[in-house]
């Protein structure tokens, strides 16, 4: 009997069954299946084509032959498997055949990846073939081929990840034998050895800033001489006094005065402060001058400018070596030089820079723009570990607050990187104590209920510092982008030096390094060996640290407002912390005195007599997560980073509510935290996927916001030559064009983007075509053309842009760019153009709709989108040297 799991027209492999030439056991189904046969036979006998038809069509998903583990299964070649069950003769006469037989390529899949990436003959085949428009048209007709992305331009997230599947379904249809499996390997493996040498790269760097930072930071009060026990001048004052509980019992420590031989104390005091002044101010001026010079991409804490390029925007050499290398040395003599500013942030740039310099080794990621991006939002978690102590913190706020795409590998990519980098740190330590971070803490004791009041008014605090900060800061940002009073970014930065360095060395709490000064506002009075700040007075001793706290807590609110925005490597995290630690350490000390005057009072009947009711230092905490969160708008990656430095899991529910009242605050004063508002201000395109508010899109159809066709440069698909594509682009300077059969229809063809159309029109005109200007150039199918003598642009247009109607809402083209990270939508009627939609356009829209809320004309008035007039505004341009390009080819 007849084998029931086979089709009668085709065998497994889709040949001929054989049926034919061996006759079956006559039944009566069978006498009824032969009589079908024939009768279809003879119809397909009298089709024109069927001479041309070497296989019969069936449209039956073809079934996978089961193949179990075997040896001659991993010894056998993958050519083997792609002709079982095939004839050589059946394959050489059909197309997929052609495709199978080129040495380059073992499946028909294997053809479309060379022909998405680079300008060589997908198929293998003559030109006549391809000419002909028969089967292989649909590998022309697809996404085009892409040569790059300009500088200053969107990625197109569907075509990288198409491409990588693509890769990837050639990649395991070749995995018979022992070679494929370790392909296979090899490949999964890329991705692992980046995040492990990235993480390894950041804690190396973090270690190296810690220490030179800690150092020159010291020099500014004094050096490490060999008085005694054999100190060395490039020791920092806790290494150089490592052993001793009080500082004065060091000797190897000697002040400048003392170095001088200045006597008097009056004397000394001005030394000192003269010393401390020129050093504050010379690391500043260093800092900024490196910057300036080397790489401008360094400057600020370039946590908007991630968000922007993982949000799928193109800013090159921002991860560059140069930037690297003058990020990591500009932030050693940025910190010491006292000016209110972080490392922490900058970190995060550091930790993507490493990631972008490994992913070089290794070109599948490195030309895909999507899964180098995957790749750095796990690099940057690294960033927040190696600054925090804190690996979990730092996958958290990757998630939160810098990726646009976050799939489940990602976050597993982001722990590993992560804790590689923490234990990185954590072997060579730093600080020689087993911490990573110098402010790290151990509480012994808890919290009562009558606390959680205190707590929430440090985050109703917190989010009035935030708010505040960031209309300050955005203030200062706009005048300094128009004054004119410093003649350069270096002379502004020494004057905001000069002016920090007078305030800081006269309080003793700013005169501290800010890690420092954080260390000691969240330690315990009992793990406090030598008070140098005084926090742990009792009596009326305290009013005077208390008063001196909050001053100290208001001049930092405004010294950093102005020094946010300076050429210079600055975060905004630890000044943050810094200044929520000061006015939370004078609360936690004003309900300590309040309890020791007050023991009977109601508030404080709950506390048990034998044990230390109120500590200040968690007070202290609270309030820097409280600021931290006013500023940042970050939340849940915070409570995580302030658990995982306390290591006090009571202490996450009063964190949690200090950190919701100042988000809640925060937004209520500005609806923008630090970051977002420095990407409005450099215009940066970042459309938020995460942001389901609604309201401030404007309630209109796109119709009245896009771009119409009698505004657009659009191109016909035929009666073009090279010199008058180049003429056209010569003359019109937007970034893409729309393209139609003819005007009076105007069916949209596709698209063609101008790096491209200009690529392939160079590529045509150089060796080895060497067509003349005057050769007939199209866009569309010509059978009788010669594609010896003419060019075809089919290639290299996007035959599948993304469309839709033009009376479809605002509201829902804006949901489509945010949620599938569009470069553009092109409207339509029926297939005719109506108009276009760039992601630019789309920023403007929102930005004009949110800053006139009543919905006049400038929120709702299409934009046209140039080369060299919207996406360059605000980035970096005008701060680059004559150097800048060549010393950043690194990157």
């Amino acid at each position: 009997m007849a084998d029931p799991t086979l089709n009668p027209w085709e065998n497994e492999r889709g040949e001929a069954s054989s049926s034919r030439s061996t006759p079956p056991q006559t039944t009566v189904e069978d006498d009824e299946d032969e009589q079908n046969t024939r009768d279809d036979d003879g119809v397909l006998a009298a089709d024109p084509l069927d001479e041309d038809i070497p296989n019969r069509i069936s449209f039956k998903r073809k079934q996978k032959a089961r193949q179990g583990f075997s040896l001659p299964k991993f010894l056998s070649s993958p050519l083997s498997n792609n002709s079982r069950n095939q004839s050589p003769a059946t394959i050489a006469n059909s197309r997929l055949g052609q495709l199978r037989l080129n040495p380059g390529a073992s499946d028909s899949t294997e053809a479309i990846l060379p022909y998405l990436d680079g300008p060589g003959d997908p198929t293998g085949l003559q030109p006549q073939e391809i000419k002909d428009g028969g089967g292989l048209d649909w590998y022309v007709e697809g996404p085009g081929r892409r040569v790059g992305y300009d500088n200053l331009t969107a990625i197109d997230w569907i075509y990288e990840y198409a491409k990588e599947r693509q890769r990837l379904r050639v990649l395991y249809s070749n995995t018979a034998g022992i070679m494929g499996y370790i392909r296979q390997i090899h490949d999964a493996s890329q991705i692992w050895i980046v995040l492990i040498l990235a993480g390894i790269a950041s804690g190396v760097v973090a270690a190296f800033i810690d220490i030179s930072s800690d150092w020159l930071a010291d020099l500014k009060t004094g050096y490490c001489s060999n008085v005694r026990t054999g100190g060395k001048f490039y020791l920092s004052r806790s290494f150089c006094c490592f052993g001793y509980e009080e500082l004065a019992q060091c000797k190897d420590w000697q002040l400048w005065s003392m170095a001088l031989g200045i006597r008097s104390q009056a004397g000394a005091y001005i030394i000192n402060y003269i010393l401390f002044v020129i050093f504050s101010v010379l690391f500043a001026a260093c800092a900024s001058i490196l910057v300036k010079n080397y790489s401008s991409f360094a400057k600020q804490s370039g946590i908007p400018e991630i968000k922007t390029v993982l949000g799928g925007f193109v800013i090159r050499h921002f991860m560059g070596a140069w930037t690297l290398i003058t990020k990591s040395l500009g932030l050693c003599v940025a910190v010491a030089s006292g000016l209110w500013l972080g490392k922490e942030g900058p970190l995060v740039h550091v930790a993507c820079c490493c990631a972008n310099l490994f992913l070089k080794l290794f070109d599948n990621l490195n030309n895909n723009e999507a899964r180098k991006r995957e790749a750095l939002s796990a690099a940057a978690a690294a960033g927040i570990s190696v600054a925090f102590a804190s690996p979990i913190g730092g996958v958290l706020f990757s998630l939160e607050q810098l990726s646009y795409y976050f799939p489940d590998k990602t976050m597993w990519q982001s722990f590993v990187c992560a804790m590689v980098a923490a234990v990185t740190l954590q072997a060579i330590d730093p600080f020689r104590s087993g911490k990573i971070v110098l402010y790290e803490v151990t509480y012994h004791s808890g919290w009562h209920n009558f606390e959680l009041v205190p707590f929430a008014l440090l985050g109703i605090i917190g989010g009035i510092y935030g708010g505040l900060f960031v209309k300050l800061n955005m203030k200062v940002a706009e005048w300094r982008r128009s004054s004119t009073l410093f003649k350069g970014p270096v002379l502004e930065v020494i004057a905001v030096a000069t002016l920090t360095a007078l305030i800081n060395f006269p309080i003793t709490f700013m005169r501290a390094q800010a890690s420092e000064l954080v260390h000691l506002l969240f330690a315990e009075c009992v793990d406090i060996p030598d008070d140098l700040l005084g926090l742990c007075k009792s009596g009326k001793a305290n009013t005077g640290v208390i008063a001196l706290l909050i001053v100290a807590a208001l001049l930092g609110f405004l010294l950093a407002s102005i020094t946010f925005g300076l050429m210079v490597p600055a975060g905004i995290i630890l000044p943050s912390m810094a200044i929520g630690a000061l006015y939370g350490r004078a609360v936690g000390l004003v309900i300590e005195s309040w309890q020791n005057a007050y023991p009977n009072a109601f508030p404080f009947i709950y506390c048990e007599p034998d044990k230390t009711c109120i500590t200040p230092g968690t007070y202290a905490i609270i309030g820097a997560a409280s600021a931290l969160a006013g500023a940042t708008r970050i939340t849940v990656s915070i409570v995580v980073i302030m658990f995982e430095l306390t290591g006090a899991l009571t202490y996450v529910l009063p964190i949690m509510i200090a950190v919701m009242l100042s988000k809640w605050i925060g937004d209520g004063i500005t609806k923008r935290g630090i970051y977002e508002a420095w990407i409005r201000f450099n215009g940066y395109p970042f459309l938020s996927n995460k942001d389901d508010d609604g309201s401030k899109v404007p309630d209109v159809p796109a119709a009245q916001v896009m771009t119409r066709i009698e505004d657009l440069m659009v191109i016909t698909a035929t009666g073009h030559a090279i010199r008058s594509l180049q003429d056209m682009l010569k003359s019109h300077s937007f970034r893409g064009f729309p393209v139609i059969d003819n005007p009076r229809d105007a069916v949209l063809l596709g698209y063609i983007s101008r790096t491209e159309l200009a690529y392939a029109l160079d590529s045509a005109l150089s060796t080895p075509r060497n067509l003349s200007p005057e050769t007939e150039a199209y866009f569309l199918h010509q059978p009788l053309a010669d594609p010896t003598t003419t060019l075809d642009l089919r290639p290299w247009m996007d035959h599948t842009p993304i469309t839709l109607n033009f009376r479809a809402s605002l509201q829902l083209t804006v949901n489509m760019f945010q949620r599938l990270g569009l470069r553009y939508v092109i409207f339509v009627d029926r297939g005719s153009l109506k108009g276009l939609l760039t992601k630019k356009d789309v920023w403007t829209v929102l930005e004009g709709a949110e800053d006139n809320p009543q919905g006049e004309d400038e929120g709702a008035r299409g934009v046209l989108r140039s080369q060299d007039m919207p996406e360059e505004r605000g980035l970096l341009g005008e701060d680059n040297g004559e150097g800048e390009e060549r010393r950043e080819g690194l990157g």
